[in-house]
């Protein structure tokens, strides 16, 4: 460093000359930092927020009197880790004793140890494993699904509303065989299908990020 500097005097013309190279490289790299940084941010994965007003999970299952329902407490999250769609994940998470069928007899039927058993298992989760775009605003989703405390591979089949506006609804239908998770009884003087259809709508808002890359 220049001696009148260390000494508390004046700069001369030869000090001065010294000192603007280190100055400007102290600009320089304050200029690409921040550039990085704002590249960094640009550069993010796309955050999703789902808003449960607009949103609802049912299902029916055939059944010689009508038995249909939804659940009123649930949580869904869709995560990416990168703007790519098949890096995203879905996770629902439903409160299995929320389940509202309209008759307080099927509803205590359905959480009851022959069916849902909320009191031993609360919670019915789906976890997707693997996203696969199959159209323009079609989606297979494998995943594992797990009630009464059973997990299996099932694949939900996704429709979505306003694909790359940053806000859509998200519409799915997945069917599973009641009787392979251990539901293997019956409602007494109704008849009761294997096969239960779930049908999921989300809407879904994205609040930071970039969108999410799809295939035209």
């Amino acid at each position: 460093m220049c001696r009148a500097l260390v000494e508390g005097k004046a700069v001369g013309t030869s000090c001065r000359a010294a000192i603007l190279p280190i100055v400007f490289c102290l600009l320089v790299s304050m200029l690409f930092s921040s550039i990085g940084r704002a590249q960094a941010a640009e550069g993010g994965v796309p955050v999703f927020k789902v808003t449960p007003v607009e949103s609802s999970i049912r299902f029916d299952v055939e059944a010689s009197v009508a038995i249909k329902g939804k659940f009123d407490k649930w949580d869904a999250s869709l995560t990416f880790k990168s703007p790519d769609v098949s890096t995203g994940v879905l996770d629902i998470k439903i409160d299995a004793d929320s389940v509202d069928t309209g008759s307080g007899m099927k509803n205590n039927k359905l959480k009851g140890k022959d069916f849902f058993d909320v009191k031993q298992n609360p919670y019915i989760t789906f976890h997707s494993t693997k996203i696969v775009q199959t159209a323009p605003d079609t989606f297979e989703v494998d995943g594992d699904f797990t009630i009464r405390g059973v997990s299996k591979a099932e694949k939900l089949n996704l429709k979505v509303e306003g694909a790359g506006t940053g806000s859509g609804t998200v519409n799915g239908e997945m069917g599973f065989n009641r009787k392979q998770y251990g539901m293997n009884s019956g409602i007494p003087f109704i008849k009761i299908a294997d096969s239960v259809q779930v049908s999921v709508k989300l809407k879904a808002v994205r609040v930071s990020g970039p969108p999410v890359t799809l295939k035209k």
